[in-house]
């Protein structure tokens, strides 16, 4: 026997959301799209559940994040947000639409043929930016690096000395000088962009 009345299949985009729900009766509708603020989402939470029992909702994981989960739990709603890798796709269907996809989300859900992710709390979440955040800088810090390293080889200056980004180093690259000022422009905005990177 289900414990839900209604799978509520929510196609999610940074604007909008397309609502589908799946009646556990056995009829799959599309309600529409509605704007993606919490007030918006709060009102919808409201139409559903008149009149029913509990209310299950999905969505695809992706770029809007934990937001409308954590939200639809505050609001004592069970959601889940669910790999979209893991979601079954009929050979045929090639065009993706919200529509199509909020219908497939609600059906599949009452089906019980989706895999939900692991959903971070905030602290945790929080400290998974905060690395994320910490690499992407590194990552910038060693292409602005190789781009100042890629200038400097195209106007045949190398650095002989035993290791680079060494103090040594950092007195060679001072001491360059470019016939042409704006090439000099050029060595000082790569050094710069190196040097405010290093301090993140």
């Amino acid at each position: 026997m289900n414990k839900f009345s209604k799978y509520v299949g929510l196609d999610v985009h940074q604007e909008t959301v397309a609502v589908a729900v799946a009646d556990t009766a056995g009829e799959v509708r599309y309600v529409g799209e509605i704007v993606n603020t919490p007030e918006v989402i709060a009102k919808l939470v409201a139409q559903l559940k008149r009149g029913t029992g509990r209310l299950a909702f999905c969505y695809e994981a992706g770029p809007c994040g934990y937001t409308i989960c954590r939200q639809l739990r505050e609001l004592k709603q069970d959601c889940q947000v669910v790999a979209p890798s893991l979601i079954p796709w009929k050979p045929g269907e090639r065009v993706k639409t919200d529509r199509r996809d909020a219908l497939s989300l609600a059906r599949l859900y009452r089906a019980g043929e989706l895999s939900p992710v692991w959903i971070p709390d905030q602290a945790q979440e929080a400290l998974r930016d905060l690395t994320r955040a910490r690499e992407d800088m590194k990552h910038l810090q060693r292409q602005a690096k190789q781009r100042l390293l890629s200038f400097l080889s195209r106007h045949g200056h190398r650095y002989t000395g035993r290791s680079k980004w060494t103090q040594a180093h950092w007195r060679c690259l001072e001491g360059i000088r470019f016939a042409r000022p704006e090439q000099q422009i050029v060595l000082q905005e790569y050094i710069d962009t190196v040097l405010v990177l290093s301090q993140k």
